[in-house]
């Protein structure tokens, strides 16, 4: 049997003719930048979410920059600012605070869900601490209550970067509706995944969703007047015509995800391997990647190759250890290191059958160890 780790084209298929016929109706309009397409999504999910304002952008890396550069030119933050960020991230969180002139601050996971560790906060806090960026990482809600305790008792801005979580619920609100502002990507590969790249915010904040549209525009808000020295940064028509058609079906799709996740945790049962945690609310992890640990991880992941399973590292390189980053490079994060050694992605996804997740368990539970 050959399991992909993400069957994009089985997915996308899954969808039609309605994807089709919007490509149709969207080249047919002669209108392809910021029209009906993107504000009908727009505000289709910024109802999903529960916020009063989303604003599609042409990524999730420039959702939380625009986010973040909104914060400076409204006077909320300034520029030398520092950003509580998690160790244990994708790049694109960090980029996102250096590249608006920000300082990120590196703060060790949590064991047990690999997110942002709220005990470890206070003490990373400093005079130039203006914001707290926490990641729902693999589509699992951060704790979002404690952080946002810390933030008022500190009079901080938190911003989500929700990446990979649409759709989780934190209690009775979804990600991105659980702090001051949020940045979400539609990547082909996430949730709810576009077929090119796109990204949006949300937030209740006015000042900031006008700002943040400005911004992606140029910084203007008037054909060649420009307030800002703003970004080419807009969630194209095609795009948004295909989220459109794709958001319905997210709660769906993201039950789907539980259902694979949790014939992973009953059959998979082999004393190498190190299955993620479960929730208590299952509602509050969307299972964007399921993600185990083993000290053994390369060699676990040639033989699942072997073997017709296609898996992936979600990330083999910490990102104070990127040459990108090499102003970190000093750092010692040795919770992050190890987890980035070990981490190995298993295939999830809302086109997997039962048949797939049972064979990727019981090929696994055969491994026989490194020799």
């Amino acid at each position: 049997m050959r399991v992909p780790f993400l069957d994009l084209q089985k997915i996308n298929s899954s969808f039609e003719p309605a994807l089709s016929n919007a490509a149709k109706r969207v080249i047919e309009s002669g209108w392809y930048l910021r029209g009906e397409e993107t504000e009908r999504f727009e505000r289709a999910f910024a109802d999903f979410i529960g916020t009063k304002y989303a604003v599609g952008v042409a990524s999730g890396l420039d959702a939380l920059r625009l986010i973040l550069h909104a914060y400076l030119e409204l006077g909320i933050l300034k520029r030398g600012d520092e950003v509580i960020v998690p160790a244990n991230t994708y790049i694109a969180t960090i980029l996102a605070v250096i590249e608006t002139d920000l300082v990120p601050i590196f703060v060790e996971p949590d064991p047990q869900s690999f997110n942002l560790d709220p005990d470890r906060i206070e003490n990373a806090l400093g005079a130039k601490t203006g914001a707290i960026m926490p990641v729902h990482l693999y589509g699992r809600c951060a704790a979002m209550e404690k952080i946002m305790k810390i933030a008022e008792r500190h009079d901080l801005i938190v911003i989500e970067d929700a990446a990979q979580s649409h759709g989780a619920k934190c209690g009775t609100k979804r990600a991105g509706a659980l702090a001051h502002a949020a940045g979400f990507s539609f990547y082909p590969g996430k949730n709810l995944g576009a077929l090119g790249d796109g990204g949006i915010v949300t937030t209740d904040d006015e000042r900031l969703a006008k700002t943040v549209r400005i911004l992606g525009n140029y910084g203007s808000e008037r054909k060649y007047r420009n307030r800002y020295a703003g970004y080419n940064s807009r969630l194209d028509e095609i795009q948004a015509a295909f989220l459109g058609v794709k958001l319905p079906r997210l709660e769906r799709d993201n039950d789907r995800r539980r259902e694979i996740a949790e014939i992973y945790r009953k059959k998979i049962s082999h004393p190498l391997i190190m299955l993620p945690d479960f929730p208590e609310d299952p509602l509050s992890h969307v299972w964007h990647l399921f993600v185990v640990r083993t000290p053994e991880r390369d060699v676990l992941q040639a033989y699942l190759e072997q073997n017709g399973i296609q898996t992936m590292i979600h990330y083999p390189i910490p990102p104070h250890r990127q040459p990108a980053l090499k102003a970190y490079a000093d750092l010692r994060l040795p919770l992050t290191e190890s987890i980035h050694e070990e981490v190995l992605s298993l295939p999830i996804s809302p086109a997997m059958r039962d048949e797939e997740a049972l064979y990727v368990a019981e090929t696994i539970n055969r491994y026989k160890g490194a020799k």
